[in-house]
């Protein structure tokens, strides 16, 4: 069991990132459909299900965002904690905020506001039933944000204990210099797409001064800065939706299948689910990469974790990239 302080004294950024786990589960797909109608009983059950397969198969960082399946992910995962309220201590909890569907106020976007970020606090912790957050991470960057405005609003929302840590999602590494600039705490995280199928993080590197990367859109010197500040990069859509990892690939391009064919030889090679070896794959780059895994299967949440178990040569880390791109590097 994870020795968690109370929310008076929370738990230092260096202890924090020690504890968290390698993996971390993505909750998007718990509560049900994306509609009005209740969570449902079976609804519960899963999420009972889900929470103590990833608890024994060691992943303790549990991913949400208020608008998963529009609050009802949160909800759902609430009524475990209310159900089960000695499996808080074993976890650590991030949720998002920032986004807004379209509404009778206005279409969808996205809100850093001092009123909007206070109420989402508040709104998460009621529904997770939990007194506090580990990590509140802005969703997608707001091109209205008010530095001074959410400093002090993070400030406020920390300070009360609602919240012990930040970071961000989608962000370029000038926006992240932009808003610590103001923050007297460390943002620990920037959640972005990365996966086998979404090379771009790798490319703007290998491409630099290459006109056939001019299309890329990454924004160069990304992984640098959070590896500089020590900022832990999250990789939603790790999976790449099971692309590599048994999904029909039969109307796939030539590179997607020759992908499969070795990553299945490298699971068969390593004895491990080819799940873990898309994953291994993303957690050898040294910036440290840890995977935010959504799949709502336990056989498949176990098979992840089997990940921790590779550590794929420098040449079996090329060949997958080289494969996945598609032809070989410049």
């Amino acid at each position: 069991m994870i020795n968690m302080q109370s929310k008076q004294r929370p738990i230092p950024l260096n202890q924090y990132l020690a504890n968290v786990s390698a993996l971390s589960y993505g909750c998007m797909g718990l509560g049900g459909d994306w509609d009005q109608n209740p969570v449902a009983p079976e609804n519960i059950i899963q999420a009972h299900q889900v929470i103590e397969t990833a608890l024994q198969a060691g992943i303790n960082l549990f991913d949400h965002a208020d608008i998963y399946t529009l609050g009802k992910a949160e909800k759902a995962f609430g009524q475990v904690l209310t159900e089960r309220p000695e499996l808080r201590e074993k976890m650590y909890i991030q949720s998002k905020c920032g986004i807004r569907f379209e509404d009778d106020a206005g279409p969808k976007r996205y809100d850093f506001s001092k009123q909007w970020v206070s109420a989402s606090v508040d709104n998460i912790l009621t529904r997770l039933n939990t007194e506090y957050i580990d990590t509140l991470i802005l969703h997608r960057p707001d091109p209205l944000m008010e530095l001074d405005e959410i400093a002090d609003t993070l400030l406020q929302v920390k300070n009360s204990g609602k919240v012990r840590h930040f970071g961000v999602s989608n962000m370029h590494h000038h926006q992240m210099a932009y808003l610590q600039s103001a923050l007297d705490a460390p943002l620990v995280a920037n959640q972005i797409e990365i996966s086998l199928a979404k090379l771009d993080w790798l490319e703007e590197g290998i491409m630099a001064g290459n006109p056939e990367g001019r299309d890329i859109n990454f924004t160069a010197g990304k992984l640098e800065y959070c590896r500089q500040h020590n900022v832990q990069i999250q990789a939603w859509g790790s999976l790449a939706q099971g692309l590599f990892t048994g999904r029909d690939v039969t109307g796939e391009s030539k590179a997607v299948q020759a992908t499969c064919r070795l990553v299945s030889k490298l699971a068969e090679q390593y004895n491990v689910p080819t799940e873990a070896i898309v994953l291994a794959w993303l957690m050898r780059h040294p910036v440290r990469v840890q995977p935010v895994i959504g799949t709502t299967s336990l056989e498949r949440i176990k098979a992840c974790v089997q990940a921790e178990q590779v550590q794929l040569t420098r040449e079996e880390w090329y060949q997958l990239y080289e494969s996945a791109r598609g032809h070989e590097l410049p």
